[in-house]
């Protein structure tokens, strides 16, 4: 087992040397690792070989794993304290978990559903997945030769209270000794390297000061596993497409202390910086812009998802950079890709267009027969005008007062609900995941992107852009409860069925005795008066 663990300090101004630490083992006990109230984001990542998952009790059966080419595992929660984390893990996907696979040519139908119900030990209503042939849906990619996708993806809402019960959950508590959310976990596959890979990151520590006070043993002599640590900072560089980071590392059992480092790695995902011009001897600020996502109340049967950015804050960061939405929706919504076909709708919405979408498009199909998990769809979205955004950030403060209602810029993306099965309640509940918002531009070093060591990617929205684009990720608003939207959808009540059979019956008898007191009545009457004529 391989092991790397990497903190990156968030405040680099307090942070001091004498936080960490390397003791020497004595009477050949092994070396420890000590960091003390550090503030800082944290990425531990295990590596294991296939013949090495039963040994640490990691939720996966080797045999199961070699049906897939390639699985890729991206889980992330819905509490906005946990998920915003600092570069360089700032690459964001929606609520839930994600997989993306590719199945082996060498088996015959492999089931991923079985396989994701017996790591996660999650049987909830909103686990749907009959048979991976049936409930995956195809990945869009902008060319068939374009590695950075896979062939199918499924999604299921699997948020924070639901992950800490699962095997997988449980997993990572134990092998790393934390007991806190983590932002995200990823788990990659593939049938080449033959080996596990799990990244898991915290934006920050535990407890009131969220630090981290950890210390980790060196391995065993005649072990074969490795523990790397490295305690890193943002220093300022001279190109903008790069990250530098100065620090220590230190191989515990190997290295007698930390030794300082510094290093420059390019990167496809980016935090979004302030509109300030590049200044290579200072390190980056980070933009205030935010967002938000609401329904529209009362949502009906067409709801409303409407995103809120501040106007003032919402500038591009380059010239080539095009502002953009990443939804995931659950199959019982579906979006009518034919809406957005009409320049002067899109317009009136605030979006550029519909520039991509797979899975469940039916648009008159309930939800009870839709096979597919749901949806993915990717919106180019229309921001302000470069002379609007400088108009009002000129304006003078009575000006701004008397126009703060208008601050916000709101895009509006008009969805449908389908008609879901019936319930012991009035009521189904649904959850829609807030979109992951970005801006997309031109990178002039996307071949060097694979050298950065904090790279992630298979994230669904890649593929549909070409390998020389850089990501610049909107972070969602602080202000939020949760990341995800709750819609109560109305269903046929099965308690009340009895009254409903009564009375459509009663309505029917009733029709059908009008019915005949018009017909009969009017022929006796017809008859009474030819009678009277005769007379």
């Amino acid at each position: 087992m391989k092991q790397r663990i990497t903190y990156v300090v968030t405040e680099p101004e307090i942070f001091s040397p004498d936080q960490i630490s390397v003791e020497k083992g004595k009477n050949g006990e092994r070396d420890i690792f000590q960091v003390k109230r550090l503030e800082a984001a944290k990425e531990h990542r295990i590596t294991l070989g296939l013949d090495e998952l039963s040994k640490h009790k990691i939720p996966f059966d080797p045999e199961v794993l070699k049906k897939w080419h390639e699985l890729h595992i991206r889980w992330s929660p819905d509490n906005p304290n946990f998920t915003i984390a600092p570069a360089p893990f700032t690459s964001r996907v929606s609520p839930g978990l994600h997989i993306f696979f590719t199945p082996s040519t060498e088996v015959e139908d492999p089931d991923l559903c079985q396989d994701v119900r017996s790591v996660f030990r999650n049987h909830h209503p909103q686990f749907k997945c009959t048979t991976s042939n049936e409930t995956a849906i195809k990945m869009p990619m902008l060319s068939e030769r374009f590695t950075m996708s896979t062939a199918l993806q499924y999604y299921t809402p699997l948020f924070e209270k639901d992950w800490k019960s699962s095997g997988m959950g449980d997993w990572i508590g134990d092998i790393t000794g934390s007991t806190q959310p983590p932002s995200y976990v990823d788990v990659d596959y593939d049938a080449m390297s033959q080996a596990v890979v799990c990244t898991i990151v915290w934006s920050n520590g535990h407890g009131l000061e969220k630090s981290w006070t950890d210390q980790y043993f060196a391995p065993e002599e005649d072990s074969d596993s490795t523990v790397e640590i490295g305690v890193l900072s943002h220093e300022a560089n001279t190109d903008p497409e790069d990250y530098q980071f100065g620090g220590f590392l230190t191989v515990p059992g190997r290295d007698d202390k930390p030794k300082p480092t510094r290093f420059q790695t390019p990167t496809r995902h980016y935090p979004l910086l302030d509109s300030a011009p590049f200044n290579p001897n200072t390190a980056p600020q980070l933009s205030p812009l935010r967002y938000m996502t609401s329904v529209n109340r009362p949502t009906g049967l067409h709801p409303t998802l409407t995103l809120t950015l501040p106007t003032n804050d919402l500038i591009a960061p380059d010239p080539t950079c095009k502002l953009h939405a990443y939804l995931t929706l659950p199959s019982a919504l579906f979006i009518d890709k034919y809406q957005f076909k009409d320049p002067l709708f899109l317009a009136s919405k605030n979006l550029v267009a519909l520039r991509s979408i797979s899975g469940a498009t039916d648009l008159e199909a309930p939800d009870w027969v839709i096979p597919q998990w749901g949806s993915a769809a990717l919106f180019e979205l229309a921001a302000p005008s470069s002379s609007s955004s400088s108009a009002s950030s000129s304006s003078s403060d009575t000006e701004k007062s008397s126009t703060a209602v208008h601050a916000d810029h709101n895009i509006s993306i008009p969805l449908h609900l389908r008609y879901l099965p019936a319930s012991s309640s009035t009521h189904t509940p649904i959850s829609v995941p807030w979109p992951v918002v970005f801006w997309a531009c031109r990178a002039d070093e996307g071949a060097k992107h694979a050298q950065n060591p904090f790279d992630r990617r298979h994230l669904g929205y890649e593929a549909l852009f070409g390998p020389k684009t850089r990501f610049m990720h909107v972070q969602p608003s602080e202000d939020a409860a949760r990341l995800v939207e709750r819609i109560e959808v109305p269903v046929l009540d099965t308690r009340k069925v009895g009254m409903v059979e009564a009375g459509t019956m009663g309505i029917v008898v009733v029709a059908f005795l009008g019915l005949c007191w018009v017909l009969f009545g009017k022929i006796n009457g017809r008859k009474v008066d030819g009678e009277k004529k005769k007379q």
